[in-house]
């Protein structure tokens, strides 16, 4: 039975490693990446409504002894 000539095995390995990552470079080239887009403005608008000026609290209505 004859042997199997593994010594271009390194070479062949290399080179599909060296064309795969060309095509892969290739297809990115064509990959268009989305901006995110800025705000014009990085304050936080503050909204007056009345809750926000006082704290209040709710509480539950005192248990009846009977």
């Amino acid at each position: 039975m004859p042997q199997l000539n593994t010594s271009p095995w390194p070479m062949v390995i290399l080179s599909m490693v060296v064309a795969l990552f060309y095509i892969i470079q290739l297809k990115m080239l064509n990959f268009s990446f989305y901006i995110i887009p800025t705000s014009k403005s990085t304050k936080m608008q503050k909204h007056s409504t009345t809750w926000e000026l006082k704290w209040t609290k709710i509480y539950l209505p005192h248990s009846t002894f009977q």
